[in-house]
């Protein structure tokens, strides 16, 4: 059932992220701009303009009052919720963002373009730190893992990739799904991968490389996947 609805967007809603702490709440739309509701007052309390085309992708700073979103347009925006404004646009995709995320420690964000690139951008220092560029297709989903120096990719090439934060190099890939790989979350734990393709659930290992389970859904077309009081969603 429904148990609350916010409005304000005019235009079809595209991402919606909640903040850590669960009082707020902000949904991106075609129309390229973020709004951000109260939750518990059920009320709108900001508005931020700035991309040229639709959103596709937002996430909350760990630590901060902070949220970054990423575009249609290409770029990469990093709000400050309190002053109303971007503070930063990274530019480096060809292609739209289709997804990105803040790391456990919010130093860095990792980005997923459509042209095939997971990029990390340094926040302090405000540009590119690494690339890479080893999927054959686009990348829909990059997850950080909880608690190493850790990241994981999802592509369209049908494979997750894992890669050392630390050495930049890739970990391992996984063996190619019957389709492209839409979604990817890490067990709280850290332990394992679960990710989400057209018509199957797999959990992953990733040192060494190996497929734990394999559930075929038959949900159709996946978006994402998140995990909230130890159940998957």
């Amino acid at each position: 059932f429904i148990f609350q609805s916010l409005s304000g967007h005019t235009t079809p809603v595209e991402c919606v992220r909640f903040g850590h702490t669960e009082e707020l709440v902000c949904a991106g739309s075609q129309s390229g701009a973020l709004k951000i509701w109260d939750l518990e007052a059920a009320r709108l309390v900001r508005t931020l303009t700035g991309h040229k085309s639709g959103i596709k992708c937002i996430d909350f700073h760990p630590y901060g009052d902070f949220v970054s979103s990423g575009s249609t347009d290409t770029n990469l925006k990093l709000w400050d919720i309190r002053r109303k404004g971007c503070i930063f646009t990274y530019k480096g995709h060809s292609q739209m963002v289709n997804s990105l995320k803040f790391s456990p420690d919010g130093q860095w964000i990792a980005s997923a373009g459509e042209e095939g690139d997971v990029k990390i951008w340094d926040l302090r220092a405000g540009k590119l730190m690494n690339e890479f560029h080893d999927h054959g297709g686009a990348v829909h989903d990059v997850e950080f893992h909880p608690h190493e120096f850790l990241l994981a990719s999802a592509s369209a090439d049908r494979t997750v990739n894992f890669w050392d934060l630390e050495s930049f190099n890739l970990i391992s890939t996984t063996e190619r799904d019957t389709g492209p790989v839409r979604a990817i979350t890490f067990h709280p734990d850290g332990n394992i991968l679960f990710s989400g393709s057209q018509d199957c659930l797999k959990v992953q290992n990733w040192e060494p490389n190996k497929l734990c389970d394999n559930l075929l859904m038959g949900w159709g077309k996946l978006k994402d996947i998140a995990i909230a009081s130890t159940q998957l969603v």
